[in-house]
């Protein structure tokens, strides 16, 4: 048997050798195109303001909650945040999770049953999948936003179906076609459950609410970490479902609870949000200019987005760390996308646009780009 420190040290230099090896960076000081701080929230000096006021708001406030939500950690300020969150979205209910990671986990690892159904797009979050392998429920996956495909699987779904989509994917950038998934789904009596993570603030209720859609889906997960510069999640469908997930997610009853400074900071980043159209506004100009400037030649192509996430796929991991390298050295902060974290032949760079990032900053960012490529086609 191999012994434990032998197999770390073994894997860490397979790793290094394929040239995915990763560490941990300090922040550089760069123009941020990295992040996915899209309105500017975790780095707004009145949102940090408007925490301060809140929590000195309420000088009885524990600086932790000191157990899980069913035991000593629960507060009527949770309960109320909640109830306003879920109406902000539109739904009858909501349960805040420490991450978006334990809201995916909580929700799908708890809902499908030995015998049921998940189907999750081929691109999904890694939480879940996670969640759906921790479940006892037959899983498949559909080619990414493939109807042909997705009702392959829907024909031999048993039990209970649960199927799985983001509204912006992640590493993509695009959207689903939500009306005719949802259509599908209706047809075949399965459940659709939408993650908005990187929808929320390019839609300031996520896609679900902004084509009207809410009474028809089964659960959202809406993040924190993302467009609101805080953390956690919210899990939102009918009180059926939020008393469900509190009797059976594991990663809610088995955690201690958000902090009241996160609380807080989860309630004064959506006061802000339905005061940030001019924000909203200067993200969507941003991502027109960039689209507009930006020139991929034949070589490489800019996949077929509208978000913040803009990816140039430039085939290969070598190609995408030199890209990355020359956009850091003229102080654009771009990180390459390597296999295996996407497929082989897909590697890019992924480039977060935000509100704050100014006109000079998109010149910049696309003229750099533009050489690179012209340099390489």
């Amino acid at each position: 048997m191999e012994p434990a420190e032998d197999f770390l040290k073994r894997k860490l230099q397979e790793r290094q050798q394929s040239g995915t090896y990763r560490q941990l960076k300090p922040e550089n000081g760069l123009v941020d195109f990295c992040s996915n701080d899209y309105l500017g929230f975790a780095h707004s000096i009145v949102l940090k303001q408007n925490i301060a006021h809140e929590v000195n708001s309420h000088p009885l406030s524990l600086n932790g909650a000191a157990g899980s939500r069913l035991l000593s950690g629960n507060i009527k300020y949770a309960e109320d945040l909640e109830k306003q969150i879920a109406a902000y979205h539109q739904s009858e209910a909501g349960l805040l999770f420490n991450s978006g990671y334990d809201a995916n986990l909580g929700l799908l690892s708890s809902l499908a049953q030995r015998g049921d159904t998940i189907i999750l797009d081929e691109l999904v979050h890694a939480s879940i999948i996670d969640g759906a392998r921790l479940s006892y429920a037959n899983r498949y996956s559909f080619r990414h936003n493939d109807l042909e495909s997705l009702e392959s699987k829907l024909k031999i779904a048993k039990g209970n179906c649960y199927v799985v989509i983001e509204s912006v994917y992640s590493m993509d950038g695009d959207t689903p076609p939500l009306f005719e998934i949802l259509t599908l789904t209706e047809k075949y009596n399965a459940a659709l459950i939408v993650d908005e993570a990187h929808a929320v603030g390019l839609y300031p209720k996520g896609l679900v609410c902004e084509l009207g859609l809410q009474e028809r889906i089964f659960a959202r997960v809406v993040t924190f970490g993302k467009a609101l510069g805080g953390h956690g999640a919210v899990v939102l469908g009918s009180n059926y479902l939020r008393n469900y997930l509190v009797n059976f997610a594991r990663s809610f009853i088995y955690t201690t609870a958000a902090s009241f400074h996160q609380l807080a900071a989860i309630k004064m980043a959506y006061r802000l949000l339905e005061n940030s159209g001019e924000a909203i506004t200067n993200l969507k100009r941003n991502i027109g200019l960039f689209k507009q400037e930006v020139n991929t030649g034949e070589n490489f192509t800019l996949l077929n987005s509208d978000s913040p996430i803009q990816c140039i796929v430039l085939k290969s991991n070598e190609m995408a760390r030199e890209a990355a390298r020359q956009l850091q050295m003229n102080n654009l902060d771009v990180r390459p996308i390597l296999s295996p974290t996407v497929a082989q032949g897909t590697e890019r760079i992924r480039i977060c646009l935000h509100s704050f990032n100014t006109e000079n900053d998109l010149t910049l960012l696309t003229v750099t780009l533009n050489k690179f490529i012209l340099l390489h086609a």
